[in-house]
C-alpha cells in the first residue's frame, strides 16, 4: 500500500505541473479526409508531457483494422489514438494491459506501478462496463477531462479509493473487473451523462 500511495503522490505532484502546460496545448490541424501520419503523431503524442511524447513510439490503426507503427520510439512509451479519436500515451505495463483489454483476456499482473497519460481527456466511457460504447441508464457514463491513469501492482491497493468521480480526486474505474485502475484528474471534472453512484458505507470504511 505504501508503494502505491507514494507513486500516486508523485503522480499528483506531476499532474499539478503538467496540468497548466497541457491547457496551452492545441489540437493539431486535421488533413482533408483521413488525417496524415504527421497529424496522427502530433495528436497522439499530445496526450503526454512533451519530454515523454517526443521520444515515444506511435501506433495507429491501419485500413485493415490492424495496428501499425507510424514512428519508432526510444523511451519505452507508446502513444496512439483510440477508436473514438482520443489520444493516450502508455508505459510498458499499460501496453500489456491494453493488449489484454483489446483481446478480452486477463491482463498480466503489473511488475511495477503502471502510468498512462490522457492529458487531452476523453469523449466518455462507462465507469462499470469496460466494453460499453455509449451511455445507458445504469452504466455510469463518465466524460473525463485531462487525466493520468494508474495501474496498481495489487488489486487490493484499489480499496483505498472510491468509485465516485464527482469528488474531485482520484477514483477507481471498472472496479470488480480485471481492468480496474485508478483515474487521477489533472483539472476539474466536466459534467457526465449520469450521476455518480452513492458509495457504500462498507467501502468508505476501507
Amino acid at each position: 500500500m505504501r508503494r502505491i500511495v507514494a507513486s500516486l503522490s508523485a503522480v499528483l505532484m506531476l499532474a499539478a505541473v503538467t496540468a497548466m502546460a497541457q491547457e496551452k496545448m492545441k489540437d493539431p490541424p486535421k488533413a482533408a479526409g483521413a488525417q496524415s501520419d504527421a497529424a496522427v503523431i502530433a495528436k497522439a503524442t499530445s496526450a503526454a508531457p512533451a519530454d515523454i511524447g517526443r521520444n515515444a513510439a506511435v501506433m495507429a490503426t491501419g485500413a485493415d483494422g490492424k495496428m501499425k507503427e507510424l514512428r519508432a520510439g526510444t523511451n519505452g512509451w507508446m502513444c496512439m489514438l483510440d477508436l473514438a479519436g482520443d489520444s493516450m500515451c502508455l508505459d510498458k505495463e499499460w501496453q500489456a494491459w491494453g493488449d489484454a483489454w483489446m483481446n478480452k483476456k486477463e491482463p498480466p499482473k503489473p511488475a511495477t506501478v503502471g502510468v498512462a497519460y490522457m492529458l487531452k481527456g476523453d469523449k466518455g466511457a462507462s465507469n462499470t462496463d469496460p466494453y460499453a460504447t455509449k451511455p445507458t441508464a445504469d452504466n455510469h457514463w463518465v466524460v473525463s477531462g485531462p487525466h493520468i491513469m494508474i495501474l496498481p501492482t495489487d488489486v487490493s491497493q484499489l480499496d483505498a479509493y472510491p468509485t465516485d468521480w464527482t469528488k474531485g480526486g482520484p477514483w477507481v474505474m471498472w472496479k470488480g473487473t480485471p481492468y480496474a485502475h485508478i483515474m487521477v484528474p489533472t483539472t476539474s471534472m466536466a459534467k457526465s451523462a449520469s450521476k455518480a453512484p452513492a458509495e457504500k458505507k462498507a467501502a468508505d470504511k476501507k
